[in-house]
């Protein structure tokens, strides 16, 4: 079982560089629909990017023997409660990473999960009683997307965590 997961991690990986090269194909062309094909490549980027993730976590806890040690969703593998049930450095330091907004772990979650939100006007205080209570939302006045360059720089880091946690989690 251990080799299966070691290959969808890598698979997932593999098909987020795929999805990153996709999207650089994209913005080098005229296409007529380049923001939908960049959106739709800057997704499956992340939707791979989570997937390598979920798959390291499964090889953690596969390695330890945890209780749980196929968790469905990254954010409850990464919790200061599962560390405390079942220390490891490997797990340790994920939590870490996940707890600190400001690290590409932690940014790779919120992206993800932003991925499950609609869109959202922005929230202003209504100061006129006949302004109407029902206005549209635009989908232009979304915040900064994320850059194919920072996307890219989470898989390296992905793929380097994956490298060192492998030499440290082996047997031999």
């Amino acid at each position: 079982m251990a080799k299966e997961i070691y290959t969808r991690t890598n698979q997932k990986i593999f098909f987020a560089g795929l999805a990153l090269d996709n999207w650089r194909k994209a913005e080098a062309s005229a296409a007529f629909n380049l923001q939908a094909l960049v959106q739709a490549e800057r997704e499956a980027a992340l939707f791979h990017l989570y997937g390598g993730l979920l798959g390291l976590c499964h090889e953690i806890a596969g390695y330890y023997r945890m209780n749980d040690a196929t968790p469905s969703r990254v954010e409850s593998f990464v919790q200061q409660a599962v560390l405390d049930g079942s220390p490891s450095p490997e797990l340790a330091e994920l939590v870490e990473l996940a707890q600190q907004r400001e690290t590409w772990l932690a940014e790779l979650l919120a992206a993800y999960a932003a991925l499950f939100q609609p869109p959202r006007e922005e929230r202003k205080a209504k100061v006129d009683p006949s302004m109407p209570l029902i206005t549209a939302v635009s989908v232009g006045e979304e915040p900064v997307e994320l850059s194919i360059d920072e996307i890219d720089a989470w898989r390296q880091q992905l793929k380097a965590l994956v490298l060192r946690f492998r030499e440290g989690l082996s047997e031999c």
